[in-house]
């Protein structure tokens, strides 16, 4: 670490705090994400040295994995329970769009990646992959593929829905629709101490077995494991949430850089169009899916979108759209992601 770090570090935090502040004054949806992530992705492009604390990352990860918990009361969670083959068919849409985009991407781009045969392939299907990011680019990297493809079309495929799905649902007027309320709502400091120990507790044990993701998964399979079982031990401070978003949001802006536009241009373009094509595609879904389940069709659109798990999941909690249906969609389809993707990669299935 060198000495200029933690300068660097600090002074990417201020402008992500004021970027937060100049968009809570704009009122723009989710402000304490999009601002700071919005703020951090530009300087970071243009070559300003911006840089993420690996620790402040997971403390946000687990200050809102902590939080999401506590909306899965014993009610809810009947409620999600219910429409697993909802779930489901979530799951199976999402495999089937990771191996279109990245047939698609084979087909525009596959004499451009160069190398094997194989080598195209794990570039452009773990590109096209839907969800587990930093999953997909080691897997690619296992498979021979090119990861700094792999790693690029997923960083821009976050940054596009994170920045148009919440504005576009606002602009809608699709907000406050399906306020799912947490369990616990007075925030108690003795009960939010022991929420926050008991949730660490589970992104500890996630973190030493290897898990993915596991400040966030973590944290979230502990408070909702404490929720289902009708324990309400506090509801989490608006402020340490809104802490929570702005360092997600820095880790998230920071990485990109100026060589990242420069890195393959026609490949990012076919990324942004590939991924606002998933998102209408998906809005089409969730529209199907609503009439199906009774669900609201914004809290579907962000269950079934390709964004992440932590960012779509925040995007339902400011703006109140179903909070545990989306966080179970999306859970559910990242673990199926990280199980199913390599073995169907291996075995050459839906070529």
């Amino acid at each position: 670490m060198s000495q200029t770090f933690p300068f660097r570090v600090a002074m990417t935090l201020l402008l992500a705090l004021a970027a937060a502040l100049g968009c809570r004054a704009l009122h723009t949806p989710i402000p304490w994400m999009i601002g700071p992530l919005s703020a951090t992705a530009l300087a970071s492009i243009t070559g300003r040295p911006t840089r993420s604390f690996a620790p402040l990352r997971n403390l946000g990860q687990w200050i809102i994995g902590t939080s999401l918990g506590l909306y899965f009361t014993p009610q809810v969670s009947a409620l999600v329970a219910s429409r697993w083959w909802a779930i489901l068919l979530a799951i199976a849409w999402a495999l089937g769009l990771g191996w279109a985009s990245g047939r698609w991407l084979e087909r525009r781009h596959g004499a451009e990646i160069g190398g094997s045969d194989q080598a195209r392939r794990a570039t452009t299907w773990f590109a096209g992959a839907i969800g587990g990011a930093s999953e997909m680019t080691l897997l690619a990297e296992r498979h021979g593929g090119r990861t700094e493809l792999v790693a690029a079309a997923h960083s821009l495929r976050l940054l596009i829905v994170t920045l148009t799905v919440p504005f576009a649902l606002t602009a809608v007027g699709l907000h406050g629709l399906d306020p799912s309320l947490p369990g616990a709502r007075e925030v108690s400091m003795p009960g939010l101490a022991l929420l926050l120990l008991a949730s660490g507790g589970g992104a500890w044990l996630m973190t030493r077995t290897g898990r993915a993701n596991p400040w966030f998964m973590g944290a979230l399979l502990a408070a909702m494991g404490l929720t289902m079982a009708g324990i309400e031990l506090s509801a989490m401070p608006v402020w340490m949430s809104s802490t929570a978003q702005l360092l997600i949001g820095v880790s998230l802006g920071v990485r990109f850089s100026r060589e990242f536009v420069h890195t393959a241009p026609r490949w990012l373009a076919s990324v942004a169009m590939a991924t606002l094509g998933l998102v209408a595609v998906c809005a089409g879904f969730a529209w199907v899916l609503s009439k199906a389940t009774g669900l609201h069709w914004a809290t579907l659109v962000l269950g079934t979108s390709p964004g992440g798990i932590a960012e779509m999941s925040i995007t339902a909690k400011v703006l109140q759209l179903g909070v545990p249906v989306v966080t179970a969609f999306q859970v559910c389809r990242l673990v199926a992601v990280l199980v199913l993707v390599e073995p169907l990669f291996r075995r050459g299935w839906l070529r």
